[in-house]
């Protein structure tokens, strides 16, 4: 008697197990992994372009290394390199480049604010042009910046898009140069796409000048 007992209870615990081992994951996926990913923000295809007055060592380090997934060249507690004054980079292999890249993902959440712009997919192109000449960009890195973005636009039926201040971009990745440039530009545009217009305030943005040494940097995030 107590034999078959075991057997029943041994059996209904396996049931159980058998159980959650099927619904479990269902549920993770459907309930829990959702709301994980809504409080991550990826940093995509942040490029840093270094322009000296004359040819000098620069050392580039990042406020949140832990939060880098991808960087180009290798970023080993910060990047050294040597900087001309036509852009191009060598590092202390001699290898050359024209830029640095990072990637990130942090814990957050970014959401629809009460200022920026609501754009048509089909107008992508040039409102980027005319608001990339205003924060500072020069036509190579706007056009750089466009081709990187424009396919995750301009198919989509209207886009929020919304440029950081240096604040909020420097609290989610700030940038010690050494030495500091006399002009650094950095730019980080949020998007979500959109099926239908919604109201927002027109975001101001101050036209920005360079003037001698300068860092530009580029990137953007997903409104998820």
């Amino acid at each position: 008697m107590t034999t078959k007992k075991n057997k029943n209870s041994a059996s209904v615990l396996i049931t159980i197990l058998v159980i959650l081992n099927l619904f479990v994951p269902i549920f993770f996926m459907w309930f829990i992994w959702p709301s994980i990913q809504c409080n991550i923000i990826e940093s995509w295809k942040p490029i840093i372009y270094i322009y000296p007055t004359e040819d000098m060592d620069v050392s580039i380090k990042l406020s949140h290394p832990e939060d880098l997934t991808t960087t180009y060249p290798k970023y080993n507690y910060e990047w050294k390199v040597r900087a001309l004054t036509d852009g191009t980079l060598i590092d202390e292999n001699n290898k050359k480049y024209y830029a640095l890249y990072w990637e990130s993902q942090s814990n957050g959440k970014n959401s629809i604010k009460e200022d920026g712009f609501i754009v048509k997919g089909e107008d992508v192109s040039e409102f980027l042009e005319e608001k990339l000449e205003i924060l500072g960009l020069n036509y190579k890195e706007s056009n750089e910046f466009i081709m990187y973005w424009l396919p995750r636009l301009e198919n989509n039926k209207y886009n929020y898009i919304r440029f950081q201040t240096m604040e909020e971009i420097d609290n989610n990745m700030g940038l010690d140069i050494n030495p500091k440039p006399d002009t650094l530009i950095r730019v980080r545009m949020e998007y979500k796409k959109l099926d239908k217009k919604i109201n927002v305030k027109e975001q101001k943005l101050d036209k920005v000048e360079r003037q001698g040494y300068t860092v530009v940097e580029w990137g953007g995030t997903n409104i998820n």
